[in-house]
């Protein structure tokens, strides 16, 4: 069989560096291998697992590998089981196409074969086909209702029992290929070896901020390195600046460092963490209002967290509503530092002082940087006794 152009342009799992990510890898040497006839080719395949970036890449090697870009519509079908019957896909699978030397199918929703009712005459089906299959067709099943952390041991029991009936059935006629979640080590080594390929260097530090940042999520760091060596292009390299002036959820990571200190009263390391985040940031000064935003909004999830008394990052979920909620990496870190505060009072008070620095920033003052740095010091500083606070209309928005 000959290869054909894959539609995706993007690196295989397998392309960067021979990293692989274990299961998936060995799934794309495979299909590469019997693509240029150097190794056998299952009849059928499950991809157990909901990690995207894998499914994704995946998907484009087999592209790749069997579906020419002029017989496309003749030889690739995209089955979901809530509209198609197993037993009309597995029809289509025996019949040979009259346009197309091979057939790739590939079957999603795989779970309904796995709800209420024994489905014996789904399954009877299902191995009747695999005693004889069609050696033009491959069959991919995509079991994308399994979550399969990077620690195996670590995986749900509902899940694991789910894993166990698909290996005693699709198993015993397909190939099980594990998309697991890729674990923080192996996504620092994708992201550094990605941009070496790039003919860039990703620093140490950069790579564990942006991975740590992202919550190794792999689609939002292919993302990002995307973005990343766009925006150092012809540098030759990235640094830890870089990810935290262009990734997201490395700026919350710094705003959450910031409250932090200041939840603490920590007054050297939160001026020493604003001048980090005026430096990292293109504007400087000038992002001083978002910045406050942040701020302020950060304050009011306190707040929430404080009078709803949340105490653990399962029940903070419900605490904050849907367009108010925080990244997942920040939940804990949230709650340790609402309950830093002794009372309502001392959160208001932050949000008092934030606005107050707000009417200034607005007002056009001769230096920016004062402005917000007499902020945080008055934010991380221990509240006066008695000291009292004229009401202040808070122009934040959610």
């Amino acid at each position: 069989m000959t290869a054909a152009q894959s539609d995706s342009a993007k690196p295989t799992a397998g392309s960067s560096g021979g990293l692989g990510f274990s299961a998936a890898g060995r799934f794309i040497a495979e299909i590469e291998a019997a693509a240029a006839g150097k190794g056998p080719l299952k009849p059928g395949y499950v991809l157990a697992g909901d990690e995207v970036f894998l499914l994704d890449r995946c998907r484009a090697t087999v592209l790749k590998a069997f579906v020419a870009d002029d017989l496309r519509d003749f030889c690739l079908s995209d089955l979901d089981l809530a509209e198609t019957s197993i037993f009309d896909t597995l029809d289509r699978a025996q019949t040979p196409s009259l346009m197309a030397p091979f057939q790739v199918i590939f079957v999603r929703n795989v779970r309904l074969l796995y709800t209420r009712g024994a489905k014996k005459d789904e399954f009877a089906a299902i191995e009747r086909y695999f005693r004889s299959p069609n050696p033009q067709a491959l069959l991919i099943f995509v079991a994308d209702f399994l979550r399969i952390p990077s620690d195996a041991r670590r995986m749900d029991m509902d899940d694991k029992n789910r894993y166990e009936r698909l290996k005693e059935t699709l198993g015993e006629h397909c190939g099980m290929i594990e998309m697991a979640r890729v674990s923080d080590d192996n996504a620092m080594r994708w992201a550094v070896t990605t941009a070496q390929n790039a003919g860039t260097r990703l620093e140490p530090d950069a790579a564990r901020e942006l991975v740590d940042a992202l919550g190794s999520d792999m689609m939002l760091i292919s993302s990002e390195i995307e973005k990343l060596l766009l925006y150092t292009e012809g540098r030759g390299r990235i640094t830890l600046g870089d990810v935290e002036t262009m990734v997201l959820g490395a700026k919350q990571r710094s705003l959450y460092e910031l409250t932090d200190a200041i939840s603490a009263h920590d007054r050297v390391r939160a001026l020493a963490l604003l001048h980090g985040l005026l430096n990292s940031s293109d504007a400087g000064e000038d992002s001083a209002i978002g910045h406050l935003y942040m701020l302020a909004r950060t304050f009011r999830q306190m707040l929430v967290v404080l009078e709803k008394n949340v105490r653990d990052s399962r029940a903070i979920w419900q605490a904050l509503w849907q367009g108010f909620r925080i990244p997942p990496f920040a939940a804990d870190d949230l709650i340790r530092q609402a309950r830093r505060y002794k009372s309502r009072r001392e959160l208001t008070r932050a949000l008092r002082l934030v606005a107050r620095a707000d009417v200034e920033l607005r007002s056009s003052p001769p230096d920016k940087r004062l402005v917000l740095e007499k902020l945080i010091y008055d934010l991380a500083s221990e509240p006066k006794t008695g000291a009292g606070w004229a009401p202040v209309q808070l122009s934040f928005e959610s």
